[in-house]
């Protein structure tokens, strides 16, 4: 059974950072492509960030050079560190997966604002 949960959602104020975390279990996580997506309020989910199992990274065109996806083979986890946070980054976030169909977690708020 593949589960994915997500952790480090919050409020922040725009300009700071946050970092979300996102435990695997029921893959071959080291083999695996995943990403982060986020969905606004009365906006549809759309991809943020994704990373293959060899490393290689993918961004939105609205957190390129702001936001960094990584991952920890050993612990199972994928990151996403999100600095220069924006009130237009505020939405609920995603961990993402496919295997055999797609993979949700639960999803951690993130809101920006002062």
């Amino acid at each position: 059974q593949v589960q994915l949960v997500e952790s480090g959602g919050g409020l922040v104020q725009p300009g700071g950072s946050l970092r979300l975390s996102c435990a695997a279990s029921g893959i071959v996580f080291s083999i695996s492509a995943m990403a982060w997506h986020r969905q606004a309020p009365g906006k549809q989910r759309e991809l943020v960030a994704s990373i293959t199992s060899g490393g290689k990274t993918n961004y939105a065109d609205s957190v390129k050079g702001r936001f960094t996806i990584s991952r920890d083979n050993a612990k199972n986890t994928v990151y996403m560190q999100m600095n220069s946070l924006k009130p237009e980054d505020t939405a609920v976030y995603y961990c993402y997966v496919h295997r055999l169909r797609d993979h949700w977690g639960q999803g951690t708020q993130v809101t920006v604002s002062s």
